[in-house]
């Protein structure tokens, strides 16, 4: 207690710099979460961010005070979560986050210097984007590696729900869902259920008058959606939670649906949208690449160097790329084969590859990009559009299950995380 105590009155005397050198703010404590802290600053950069998105999104948002407290909520959770990569020692490397940042750029068909400006435009702070922006990145590996270690989906399961698929024929329709959950604590008393099952009951009734759903869930629900008004995106109704998944069947846009009782709390959905989904093809492509690991020996510049002027001297007729692969590449499963990836599913590589590889054209050959693996460069040769074959179709429903179980665990995993830590709220959110 002595050490969390120390940190909240040192950092409670850090001095924040204004535009006027002479005049000075102190930035308050608002949580001390283990051996760190969550920032007043931090908090209301959390909450104009929510202003400024529900501003360009016309969407109405609840008082101040709820927004604060749902941002501080959002701000220890991610703090639980980046000292756990510390401890992990997981972290994302300049070069990892630069390509990050570019792929997503690339997305929004923007140059680096169209992103940043756009960035400042609608952020203010460039550096401080990157930095959240690395921060997300991190959160997410975390929850990747410490939830998918709990999943097993046995060979049954699999065909169990193939078997539902193909009751329910090809055409498989995807879920736009919002969410909203009440709480309760870990072991809660039959008080303390009472009153979140009444408090529940009545975001219901207000929900059923005509209330805005992302508006309460920005002021009621304790997910880790709430921020974004309960929106869990898009999701095939077999890669929900069980219990959402059989509530949701048969229902229709705009219905609600709930409480539905679980160990977290009681929870509270609607449909925002639904969408049609063809199950019975899927896209391929074909493609070939190129990967440098750096060492002690490869610094990463090299490594990024090398693909660079492999790259000028391939598109300029001077560099065979299959030579290349075979004498440079270190990826034992192409490199032999010249680099030669064959046919695949863009979703079964790693984020940053399968986002570089979505964005090129027939025949182009990509910049040098980063992934945890390395520095790779990668041509797309071909795309093609396929009937499921079983294994593909058992592929694809493994992924299902597994997005499935991600959810339900992912929750488990964050309750847990803070029930284990100490955290102590200290700002007063009106």
């Amino acid at each position: 207690m002595k050490l969390q105590l120390l940190i909240a009155s040192s950092v409670a005397a850090f001095l924040v710099f204004s535009s006027q050198a002479a005049e000075q703010k102190i930035d308050g404590v608002a949580a001390i979460v283990n051996n760190g802290v969550v920032l007043d600053t931090e908090v209301t950069d959390m909450v104009n961010k929510v202003k400024r998105n529900a501003q360009s999104q016309g969407q109405t948002l609840p008082s101040d005070r709820a927004l604060r407290t749902q941002a501080l909520e959002r701000l220890i959770s991610n703090s639980l979560q980046m000292q756990m990569a510390s401890r992990m020692g997981l972290q994302i490397t300049d070069p990892q986050l630069d390509q990050a940042l570019e792929n997503v750029a690339r997305g929004e068909n923007l140059t680096m210097d169209q992103f940043r400006q756009r960035i400042v435009a609608e952020e203010g702070d460039y550096q401080q984007f990157r930095e959240r922006f690395r921060e997300e990145i991190t959160t997410g590996e975390v929850l990747r590696a410490n939830v998918q270690r709990r999943i097993y989906i046995s060979p049954q399961e699999i065909d169990s729900l193939m078997k539902v698929m193909e009751e329910q024929g090809a055409s498989n329709e995807q879920y736009n869902i919002g969410h909203i959950l009440i709480s309760i604590p870990s072991q809660g008393s039959s008080e303390e259920i009472a009153e979140a099952k009444d408090r529940a009951d009545k975001v219901m009734k207000l929900l059923r008058e005509g209330s805005d759903f992302k508006k309460l869930a920005i002021a009621s629900s304790s997910d880790g959606t709430a921020l974004d008004g309960g929106d869990m995106g898009w999701m095939n109704i077999n890669e929900m939670p069980t219990l959402f998944s059989d509530a949701i069947r048969g229902k229709k846009k705009t219905d609600m649906i709930g409480p539905l009782r679980s160990g977290a709390g009681f929870h509270i959905l609607t449909i925002f949208d639904i969408r049609g989904a063809n199950v019975a093809e899927m896209n391929e492509v074909k493609s070939r690449h190129v990967l440098i690991k750096p060492s002690i020996i490869m610094s990463e510049e090299k490594a990024r160097d090398t693909l660079k002027q492999f790259a000028a001297d391939f598109k300029a007729g001077k560099a065979d790329f299959a030579e290349f692969a075979s004498a440079n590449s270190e990826d034992p499963g192409s490199k032999l084969k010249g680099g030669d990836l064959g046919w695949a599913d863009p979703a079964m590589y790693v984020p940053a590859f399968r986002d570089t590889l979505n964005s090129l054209q027939l025949q182009e050959l990509s910049e040098p990009f980063r992934t945890e693996h390395g520095w790779h460069i990668v041509q797309l040769l071909d795309k093609r559009v396929v009937d499921m074959t079983a294994e593909k179709k058992q592929d694809q429903v493994y992924r299902m299950l597994f997005n499935r179980r991600f959810n339900e665990e992912q929750a488990n995993f964050l309750r847990e995380l803070r029930d284990q830590a100490f955290i102590e709220v200290l700002a007063d959110t009106e």
